[in-house]
């Protein structure tokens, strides 16, 4: 189900169902969001809560969202920010509202399970830059792709660097993935996803190697990675190397490893997630994967 495009004058609402932030950080995206986009704007509840590190408690923050969700008026749900608390509200949300009117979900890092959570009721969703991240966007390319994307200018096909780590081939497939630790957490969950014939994404902040490895390793002997289409890998930020004891492989080696045993096409570089720029990606889409010796292109169907 791909909900409707946005145009000016539609009402979207902007919540934090994960960590808290100091208000004033939302001002220069609330800006654009009103004055750049014309959009009317519903604050949240939860923009302003503090609850230990969370924006709120888990039931302020669910029932911020529902609110959203049930409102027929409002056209997308943009996440303020990430951090971490969504996994702790995503079971309580009832998606009826949200299905009946369809709406856009836009977010990625932490709210990669709300993400999940709507691709597995078959609502399509935007991994992308949320509110309070815009005023740290500096050329605004990626402020600007995830405008272009909610209002339905698709601004596709997204053409990708070669990197000596790819592997030839075609692939379609549904559009899936986000942040790995989530996808990882959400394994044998509400929210874990079908991976048969997908095209998956993943990114990482702030890891150890160790733990990509064994999360790469996780989704091997699920057999998830035995049924994908395509895997797509995006930026794997500030990742984090033992000194007493040292990998001595890169993110980007260490994916390569684990997949090295299939003949899907692998492509590497997709820049998306937390780095910039950080190109939006629609979740729970059609999706067409081109890898070849000038790189890759991801398209979207839609």
């Amino acid at each position: 189900m791909i909900p409707p495009f946005l145009k000016p004058g539609d009402t979207v609402g902007v919540v934090a169902p994960a960590s808290h932030f100091a208000y004033s950080d939302l001002a220069p995206g609330l800006d654009i969001l009103r004055n750049q986009w014309h959009l009317h704007v519903i604050e949240g509840e939860s923009l302003k809560a503090i609850d230990g590190p969370f924006a709120g408690s888990d039931e302020l923050r669910s029932r911020d969202i529902q609110r959203l969700f049930d409102n027929p008026n409002v056209r997308a749900v943009l996440a303020a920010r990430g951090g971490y608390g969504c996994y702790r509200i995503a079971d309580e949300l009832d998606l009826t509202g949200l299905i009946q009117h369809p709406k856009w979900l836009v977010g990625f890092s932490d709210v990669t399970v709300l993400l999940s959570l709507l691709v597995r009721n078959e609502v399509a969703c935007l991994h992308g830059i949320m509110p309070r991240g815009f005023a740290k966007d500096p050329t605004g390319e990626s402020v600007e792709n995830l405008r272009k994307w909610l209002f339905g200018e698709q601004p596709t096909p997204y053409h990708i660097l070669p990197n000596e780590l790819n592997r030839a081939g075609e692939a379609t497939g549904t559009m899936v993935g986000g942040n790995m630790t989530l996808l990882i957490n959400s394994i044998d969950t509400p929210t874990d996803l079908d991976y048969r014939g997908k095209i998956l994404f993943i990114e990482e902040i702030d890891e150890t190697l160790f733990s990509l490895d064994r999360m790469m390793h996780h989704l091997k002997r699920s057999g998830r990675l035995a049924s994908l289409a395509g895997l797509v890998v995006g930026q794997f930020t500030d990742m984090i190397t033992s000194l007493s004891l040292p990998f001595g492989k890169s993110p980007y080696e260490i994916i390569a490893d684990a997949v090295a045993d299939y003949d899907f096409p692998v492509c590497f570089g997709l820049p998306s997630g937390h780095d910039t720029p950080n190109w939006t990606i629609p979740m729970g889409v059609p999706a067409r994967l081109s890898v070849n010796e000038s790189g890759g292109t991801l398209s979207f169907i839609l």
